[in-house]
């Protein structure tokens, strides 16, 4: 068996070549990429254009789990009428109840102002 000590001072030189090699391969692999770059807001689009046509399939179910949950939350608010109140909970849902009847009956004029917004 070699000692620890020459164990070590053979690998030294060799670890250094190792960690200047990976730096290279990296740099490598970021300037390779730097051309491919404009691409990738492309393959974003392709993925949001896919995630969109699915959630139009899903919307009725959608609308109806946000009615459900609506409901739920003037349920419990309902029952919780014996105990103290918080104004904040009640505040919040008839936000959210203004907010889900908004999505509800206008959803392109609300997407028109979200892309608008989003577009500077």
């Amino acid at each position: 068996m070699l000692p620890l000590r020459n164990q070590i001072g053979e690998s030294g030189p060799q670890s250094k070549h190792t960690v200047i090699a990976s730096l290279a391969a990296l740099g490598s692999v970021v300037l390779a990429s730097s051309c491919c770059l404009p691409l990738l807001p492309f393959l974003f689009a392709a993925g949001a254009t896919g995630t969109s046509a699915f959630f139009v399939k899903i919307r009725p179910f959608l609308l109806a789990a946000s009615l459900l949950f609506i409901a739920f939350g003037f349920y419990q608010a309902w029952r919780a009428k014996q105990c103290k109140r918080n104004a904040f909970s009640t505040i919040l849902l008839w936000f959210s109840t203004v907010i889900v009847i908004a999505f509800i009956l206008f959803p392109q004029a609300i997407a028109n102002f979200l892309a608008n917004l989003l577009a500077g």
